[in-house]
């Protein structure tokens, strides 16, 4: 097996081998060298054995992963691979084995916490896949359209529909080639994950005989299954928000037998798998779990023995209260990984078109575009036919109608100068129920209608812009307040002045978000939404780890606009919300004294990155512009924290003109590794929306090592 490994000036890894195979290999031994760590977690992440290594607050997740059945899902769906793809994904787990000791020679995490490099099975980046999206689609929102219902009723669930705090998003726009400078397509965007070091995506270079690719690859995940150009033909994706998982209310009995199971379904009583797995846990005591499933899925809340809610109501015949979870790559065996060679492989828009044909999990809408002038606008993935009421709530299982019966046909849409998906609704508009507000696409919409001129450089200025459109509602509200001391006027004028853009520099940003969370922590504090306040008190006994689904508090935050202005909360006085905290922000700008600096955005909206083992003593990250609703989306949470969590995981920009003026960043490094020359060399060209050149010519690269 021969394969040639270089490095570019950003420590970015370009591979060469002499077959398909031979080149899946290198991929995975690279991304053990490089990103031992992170691979060897996201495999204990599928296992749900995290907690062996990391200790007890990796318990909730580990419980999550066995009873949802991550892994033995993986194992079906690559049993179900083709011949071809199946050994294309095992000449990569191949590569990751011979790679994993001599990363974790490098990565100081293992001995850290005690953990050995372990080995990955053929099935294991199905898992990585699985469990990186099992909650992509957000199902937890439907547990909190439960208690919205039940508390408020049916019609208040629109008051908080906007995209949750756990989805995530992206934006992404494609330009043809009549609007740009080359008259070639140009193809840009950035999705928005939770920012985690090291870095979900790597950037990389693949090349063989059969094909030459660059794009940002999933470590533990071998091609490029999100973002690519293969010098004919580039493509790119955003989350479409469609729902396709279903949540069904289950009542569940003990049997005959000590292991037995029973679960109601429309033609009665029907047994249930049922068997109980140990979570070990590190400097704890382990934890035992039990593991049921249903014809309908696995069960992820209660069990038979929670027969009462905490309002005291109960279920018939004392059954047991629980919420089971049915998601396509376990009704369907697949996710879609026969796709991935086959976009290797493309040369044009309908070669990318046919590969996500095969596409299931995530669901995605997908950009593409060729030299030859092609473009492609369309949604990929499985999302099945069934109840409306699926969609927006957990079901009764002992109800006939809420079955599966078919898959929806992915829409598409012609381009016309340009196209933009940014989670909004439109294209994907039939598939789901929540989308993002539309702030962000419309803003890219209106910066791309200004100019039929576009090159890639260009780009950057839309990646970075600050506008924030949503600040509308708020900054209207506060004009209409009256009543104010002095103080409190005087920053109500200044809000009304303000340009609205999030810059890190900016003094009038930080009062205007110092402002909102005030009016977010009064609003959630409100008797008539007090119901809602407390997860414990719900009618389930949910997991902490959906908690981040069912807290008031973002709730509140995401859907401020909407709260603003709706009749159906009639008791909550917005003039005397926006009033108080007016004054309370101004009293505390007082206290502080007129000799103290003003506060920048920047100096409050940190970037928060999750890391499985955190840097000791911890690390002071740098400040950050955008906001939520920016194109620069760089999320917080308003009235809990200015810290961000979310934003772009890269950026890209794909120039179908000349393949070597494309450009990319990643928020830290092309190396896993702490200390690495390459572990964060990047982080300020993202802080600052700077991208890189994507390097393609072999003669501007050093060869890092030739293996035979």
């Amino acid at each position: 097996m021969s394969t040639e490994v270089y490095r570019d000036a950003w420590g970015i890894p370009h591979l060469r081998a002499g077959s398909p195979h031979e080149l899946a290999f290198a991929q995975g031994r690279n991304a053990a060298t490089d990103r031992a760590w992170q691979l060897e977690v996201e495999r204990h992440r599928v296992r749900g054995t995290t907690a062996a290594f990391l200790g007890a607050e990796a318990v909730g997740w580990d419980r999550f992963a066995r009873q949802a059945r991550l892994e033995d899902t993986a194992r079906r769906c690559f049993r179900s691979l083709d011949a071809d793809t199946a050994a294309w994904v095992t000449a990569y787990v191949d590569g990751v084995n011979a790679g994993l000791a001599a990363g974790a020679s490098r990565a100081p995490q293992f001995a850290a916490t005690g953990l050995t490099p372990g080995h990955w099975e053929p099935w294991t980046p199905l898992g990585v896949w699985l469990s990186t999206h099992i909650l992509f689609a957000g199902f937890p929102t439907k547990l909190w359209r439960e208690e919205v219902a039940r508390r408020l009723g049916d019609e208040a669930i629109e008051l908080f529909a906007t995209d949750g705090p756990g989805t995530s998003g992206s934006n992404g726009w494609l330009v043809a080639g009549e609007r740009t400078a080359t008259g070639a397509a140009v193809i840009a965007g950035d999705p928005h994950r939770f920012i985690e070091d090291p870095g979900v995506y790597q950037q990389i270079h693949l090349a063989c005989p059969e094909y030459d690719v660059v794009g940002l690859a999933v470590p533990g995940v071998p091609g490029l299954a999100h973002f690519g150009h293969t010098g004919g033909v580039a493509w790119a994706i955003t989350n479409a928000m469609a729902d396709y998982q279903d949540l069904y209310r289950e009542r569940l009995r003990r049997g005959a037998g000590a292991d037995e199971v029973e679960a109601l379904g429309p033609d009665g009583w029907r047994p249930a798998t049922r068997h109980v797995e140990t979570i070990e846990v590190a400097n704890g005591d382990p934890v035992q779990v039990e593991i049921i499933e249903t014809e309908r899925g696995p069960v992820i809340v209660g069990g038979p023995e929670h027969t009462e809610g905490p309002d005291g109501t109960a279920e018939p015949e004392g059954a047991g209260r629980a919420i089971s979870l049915r998601y396509p790559p376990r009704v369907r065996g697949e996710l879609g990984f026969g796709a991935l060679p086959a976009l290797l492989r493309a040369r044009t828009v309908a070669d990318v078109d046919r590969a996500f044909d095969q596409w299931a999990e995530p669901v995605n809408v997908v950009q593409a575009a060729d030299t030859e002038g092609g473009l492609l606008h369309r949604v990929a993935g499985a999302v099945p036919l069934r109840h409306r009421d699926n969609r927006l709530r957990a079901v009764p299982a002992w109800e006939a109608g809420h079955e599966w019966h078919g898959w929806h046909e992915p829409p598409r849409e012609p381009v016309d100068g340009y196209a933009v998906m940014a989670n909004q609704r439109g294209l994907a508009g039939p598939l789901g129920v929540e989308f993002a507000p539309p702030h962000r696409a419309a803003r890219i919409g209106e910066l791309l209608a200004a100019s039929a001129d576009w090159s890639a450089g260009d780009m950057a200025a839309i990646h970075t812009d600050t506008h924030l459109a949503s600040a509308r509602r708020l900054v209207d509200l506060l004009g209409e307040v009256s009543g104010l001391g002095p103080d409190a006027a005087r920053l109500r004028d200044r809000l009304l002045r303000w340009d609205r853009r999030m810059d890190a520099d900016s003094t009038d940003a930080a009062a205007y978000a110092a402002v909102r969370s005030a009016v977010v922590r009064r609003l959630a504090a409100h008797p008539d939404l007090s119901g809602l306040a407390d997860p414990a008190a719900f009618a389930y006994p949910y997991p902490h780890l959906f908690w981040p689904w069912l807290a008031l508090l973002p709730r509140v935050a995401f859907a401020l606009e909407t709260l603003l202005t709706t009749e159906s909360l009639p008791g909550i006085d917005r003039a005397e919300v926006a009033r108080s905290a007016l004054e309370e922000v101004a009293a505390e700008q007082a206290a502080a004294g007129s000799d103290a600096a003003p506060v920048t955005w920047g100096e409050l909206h940190r970037l928060a990155p999750w890391q499985a083992l955190p840097d000791e003593p911890a690390e002071e990250w740098p400040g950050l512009s955008g906001d939520h609703d920016c194109v620069l989306s760089t999320m917080s949470v308003p009235g809990a924290t200015d810290l961000s969590a979310r934003g772009p995981a890269a950026r890209y920009v794909w120039d179908l003109a000349r393949r070597e003026d494309s450009l990319w960043v990643v928020p830290f490094g092309a190396s896993g590794v702490p200390g690495d020359a390459h572990h964060r060399d990047q982080l300020p060209l993202w802080v600052r929306g700077g991208l890189a050149p994507v390097i393609t010519d072999w003669n501007d690269l050093i060869e890092e090592r030739h293996d035979d």
